[in-house]
Formats: structure tokens, sequence, C-alpha cells
């Protein structure tokens, strides 16, 4: 069987199969040479009731050709400790390939030869970043890990830099509805810099509202197979770490031309949303146009606005409170029609890593979550479905972006843990709304947290797809991404089709399947990538912030149970860590899967998911990203 091999915390792996089969266990002494991320043939020996177990014959394909580690040299010779924990790996690196590396360095190596027919493996060192320690050394590590350039090459900053410089002149304006004079406004993070989409509202006669959603219209400027296009394409998104972004699009154009920054002419597509006093929707139009931003929000300005606070925005255009109240009116209603079609609202903590000017973290804070998120977040969902309605009704090929149905075999710890809480879920084929009533359930209490993560683990992946499935987390029948063109790719390729569909809807047919599923495909794989690479920054800086708490005591929840432990997420911050087994006091315990206890052999003493416990932070290893608690 072919796949890619994922290690696990206790050396072991599973090999993922291409086909869809089962995935295949591997024990330690069975990997070969294989490292996590290896494409693999994997031979089957055994089949369990758990699942079947193999041994791996081959490395087909490498999962990557660089590593970075710390640099040691000893005796004449030097050697690459790999930094990413899953690898596990100690690279030899010959005296005369060390370069200018010197010992604790932290390196960027070439692999030369993975131990296939040697002694281990081998490599050389292509670059320093620095001292571990130095400021944005070690989120620059986790940059080059995963491949992520913030450089682009010079015909592209050419091209953008081109574009930039002819900014937005009387030819660009041809054939665009012109909406400077309308009260536009975005509504974005503070230290936003890509502004790519801007609100307005229009009031109606019988208590309806018009809705401009305007999104920078990039495909005017990113054509088809330029230069802008294949770089894009390749990029995928941009990537958010924890103290830069590396965007999809060079900054003249991310942060500047497209970016509809206030006072400046800006194209947009624009989406007009027409809702009763009821808040349905009861028509769409599309049109290519031109705006004047009046008001850069942040978030946390918005919501000042919104609980009738002035600000500096209202004082200059006391029509902005009204605007910003009717959207909000508006937000709701969709968000309640979607409810009650059984659409899910998930409430998950989200950390925020608060970085002094070295980078250091100086706090890990819960991002709280506004009346002006959901407001936005209400009516980009709600664009994103007109859009996809469209592509429907008119045969538009486009990118989809689906969501399938749980696995059953997922469920079945949900249904557990659910039981364990005397909460209701179905025995068997659950809809979007029994989540919703599980989450709902849940609301405040100790477990809400456990409860909630797990109903996300339960849930398939959402992914883009050449082919309407449907979207079951949002419980829509149709569902794209529109409204994000300067940092998704597939954003992009929907603005193209509709722009097409403007000056001609047959143009739209040219866009072949084949290609299409390609695009598909690549940019879910490139948006898994830069999430892992947006997480491991975080992860990184919550286990450096858990250093200057060592020994200090939290309270906390049961938010896993492994046969090695107990997971254990913190109260006051959204930072998890493991309490070993060999440190639970008083007796020998192991896991109960079945109940999702660990229990102990002699005093039957249970350990439970959503158990509130108090730990102390016992050791930090910053290098293998672990925090370790003992209970108190």
């Amino acid at each position: 069987m072919i796949g890619r091999l994922q290690k696990i915390d206790s050396g072991a792996g599973f090999v993922i199969p291409e086909e869809g089969e089962e995935d295949v266990f591997v024990r330690a002494r069975d990997l070969g040479t294989a490292v996590h991320g290896d494409r693999v043939a994997v031979r089957i020996e055994r089949r369990a009731p758990r699942g079947p177990r193999g041994r791996i014959v081959e490395v087909l394909e490498r999962g990557r050709s660089r590593l970075v580690g710390v640099f040691r040299r000893q005796r004449g010779h030097g050697w690459l400790d790999v930094t990413e924990p899953r690898l596990d790996l100690r690279v030899f690196i010959p005296d005369r390939d060390r370069g200018e590396a010197r010992d604790g360095d932290l390196a960027v190596v070439d692999m030369t030869d993975w131990g296939d027919e040697g002694p281990g493996p081998a490599g050389r060192v292509a670059r320093v970043l620095g001292r571990p320690g130095d400021p944005g050394v070690d989120v620059l590590a986790i940059q080059v890990r995963y491949g992520l350039s913030d450089a682009f090459p010079a015909e592209v900053e050419g091209a953008a830099g081109a574009l930039r410089a002819r900014g937005v002149g009387p030819a660009e304006l041809v054939g665009r509805e012109d909406c400077r004079d309308d009260r536009v406004f975005t509504i974005d993070p503070v230290d936003a810099r890509d502004h790519d989409d801007a609100l307005s509202i229009e009031r109606l006669d019988g208590g309806g509202a018009r809705i401009g959603v305007h999104i920078a219209d990039v495909s005017h400027y990113v054509r088809e197979g330029d230069a802008l296009d294949a770089e894009a394409w390749e990029r995928g998104t941009s990537v958010y770490l924890v103290d830069r972004v590396i965007p999809m699009l060079p900054h003249g154009l991310s942060s500047d031309l497209c970016s509809l920054v206030p006072g400046e002419d800006r194209l947009t597509l624009a989406a007009f949303l027409e809702v009763d006093a009821g808040g349905s929707v009861t028509r769409t139009r599309f049109a290519r146009a031109v705006i004047r931003s009046a008001h850069r929000l942040a978030y946390e300005e918005a919501q000042e606005i919104l609980d009738d606070r002035g600000t500096g925005a209202t004082r200059a255009d006391p029509g902005l409170r009204d605007d910003l109240r009717a959207l909000l009116r508006v937000a709701r209603a969709f968000r309640e029609r979607r409810r009650a079609r059984g659409g899910l609202d998930f409430d998950l903590p989200e950390a925020h890593v608060v970085l002094d000017d070295e980078g250091a973290p100086i706090d890990v804070r819960r991002r709280e979550r506004l009346a002006s998120h959901m407001l936005v977040e209400d009516l980009m969902i709600a664009t994103n479905e007109a859009v996809a309605r469209w592509a429907i009704e008119e045969g538009v090929p486009v990118p989809y972006r689906i969501h399938e149905e749980p696995k059953e075999e997922k469920l079945e710890t949900l249904r557990l843990l659910a039981d364990e809480f005397g909460l209701s879920f179905p025995g068997r084929n659950p809809r979007p709304r029994d989540f919703q009533r599980l989450l709902d359930a849940a609301k405040g209490r100790v477990e809400e947290a456990v409860i909630s993560l797990q109903v996300l683990k339960s849930l398939a992946k959402a992914r883009y797809s050449a082919s309407n499935e449907g979207h079951f987390g949002l419980a829509s029948s149709a569902y794209l991404h529109f409204t994000s063109p300067i940092r998704r790719y597939p954003d992009l390729l929907v603005h193209r089709q509709l722009s097409r569909w403007l000056a001609d809807p047959g143009s739209t047919r040219k866009l072949r399947r084949e290609a299409l599923e390609a695009t598909a495909r690549h940019a879910s794989a490139r948006e898994e990538h830069a999430v892992r690479a947006e997480r491991d920054s975080v992860d990184l800086k919550k286990v450096e912030f858990m250093e200057r708490h060592l020994g200090d005591h939290f309270a906390g929840a049961i938010s896993g149970i492994a046969r090695f432990g107990l997971f254990v997420r913190l109260e006051a911050y959204d930072i998890e860590g493991v309490v070993h087994v060999s440190n639970l006091p008083g007796d020998y315990y192991v896991p109960d899967a079945t109940r999702r206890v660990l229990r102990g052999r002699r005093t039957r003493k249970t350990y439970r998911l959503g158990d509130a416990v108090e730990v102390r932070v016992a050791r930090v290893d910053r290098e293998a990203r672990r925090i370790d608690f003992d209970l108190v």
C-alpha cells in the first residue's frame, strides 16, 4: 500500500493511504529510514480488530530535502540535532560541509544521504539562521522548515511594482459601477495591512436594505497564466505566523494597490444583497465597481460604536453608527436563519500571543469574540453562499468549499463523551443541528471546552473541490470562498470566473475541469501546510511563555487521555500540557478506551475527560514543544 507516514509521540507511526483505505500502524522498529512526511510503500503483515499493522519496505519520496536544527561539533566532525519533534533525527555533518556553522548555531542543512545504504543520515550546512534565543530566529526556523519564502522572484516583484506605479486611472474605471460616494468601510484586526473586504448599506422602502459587500478585484491585476498568477497558485494562501505574514501576493498588491485603504480609489467586485425586513435575501446582483473607503475600523473600534460609545470616526461621520447597527441587525438575522437550518456555531477559545519588541511572549490571551467579529463573519458567509448559488444556477465551473459528513468511526468517542456527561447525542446519522444542540447543552459547564474540541475532532476537514458536495458544518447546500482573494487562491479563481461571466457568460466554460480539480487539490494541501506552520509558531511561543512559569500552579481541565498520561488545558490560557502517567500518585493507571478514562488498578480512582484539576508547571522543553505538568 502507498501512503504518507505520520509519526506519533511514541516513535511509531501510521501510513495514511492515498486511496482512502484504513490507516496502517507501523511500529518504531519497522519504520526503516522513513521519517514523518515521507511517501512510502508499506507491506501489511497483520490485520487486527484495531486495524492493520505493517512494515515499511520502501521510501518512495522524501517529505523534505532540508532540515532545521541545532548544529553540534565535537572531535573534528559535527551533527545536526533536528528540532522538529516528530522527526527525532540526528544528521551527521562532515567537517568539510559545516560552512560557517559554530557549535550551538541554529542551522539549515541540505540532506545528502538518508542512510538507506549507509550508517545514517548525512547533510551539508546550507545556511546559519543565528543563535537559539536571538530575536526572531525561532520563528524564522519554522518559516524555513516549511519552505515559506517572504521573498518573491524578481519577475514577480517587477510585475507588481509596475501595476502599483500605474495605479488606478481612468482606463481602469471604464464599465465599472461608481460607488465612491457611498459610505463604504472596512472592519479588520487592528494590525491588518491587507483589507480585502468592505461593507455598505442602503435602506429600502418597506424596512428592507441593500447590503454592498465589496471585495478587492485582484483578478483585474493578476491575470491567468502571468508570473503573478503562477506564483500565487504555487503559494496557494498567505501564511500568518505568530510574528509575521508570508503573503500570497507581493506587498505592492496585497497591502497597497489591492488593499481597500481609506481615501483611495480601489477596484472591487461587488455583491449587492437585497434583504427584506425579516432578513431574507430577495435579490442578488453582482457588479464590477470602484469604491473609495471612508473608514478603516478595527474590530474593537467597531464594537465601541455598536456599544454607543463615540469614536473619532463617528464624530467625523455620525451616520456611520446607524449603518453599523443596521448591518448588525441583518447579520444577526442571517445567523439565526443559519442556526435554524442546523448550521454549527463554534465558540472555541483562540489564543493570541502578545510579543514584546524582541519577539518574546509576554502574555497569552484568549481572543474575545465580539459582535463586530460576528457581523463581518455572517455577512461574508452570506456572500459566499450567494456566489455559490450563482455558480450553480449559471453552470459556471468554480472551486467549491465542501465539508463532508463525519465518518462513523470518528463519532463513537463523541457519543461516549456525551453519555459520560449525561448529554444527548444521536446513536446514528447525526445532522448538523444535533452537534449544535450538544454544544448548546454544554454551554457554561466545566466540560464545555472538552465537548467543543471533541465535536471539532469528530468532524471532517473542509476542503476545496471541483464538485459541489455541500457544507455539513454550515448546513449549506452550496458554499465557496469569494471574500479573500488577496490571501487565498481559490477566491481569486472564483473572481476570475465571475468577471468573465459579467463580460461574456459563455467565456466561463473555458476553465477545464481537470485544471479546476488540480487547483482544488493543491489549494487544500497548501492550506493544510499553512495551518501546520501557523500552529507550530504559536505553540512555540506558548512553550516559551510557560518557561517563566516553572513551578507555578494553574487551574485546568483534562482535555485528552492517552496511554502515556493526561492532557490538561489551562483555564487561564489556551495552553495544553501533559501529566505523564508515571507522575500520577498512589497507583498504576491504565487507559479505559471505551470510557475515555485512566483508572487506577488498585484504588480504581479515575481521571476523566473534563475533570477539573490543579497542576504545577514541572518541565518545559522548547525544542520538543512540550509542557509537563504535575497534579497538585
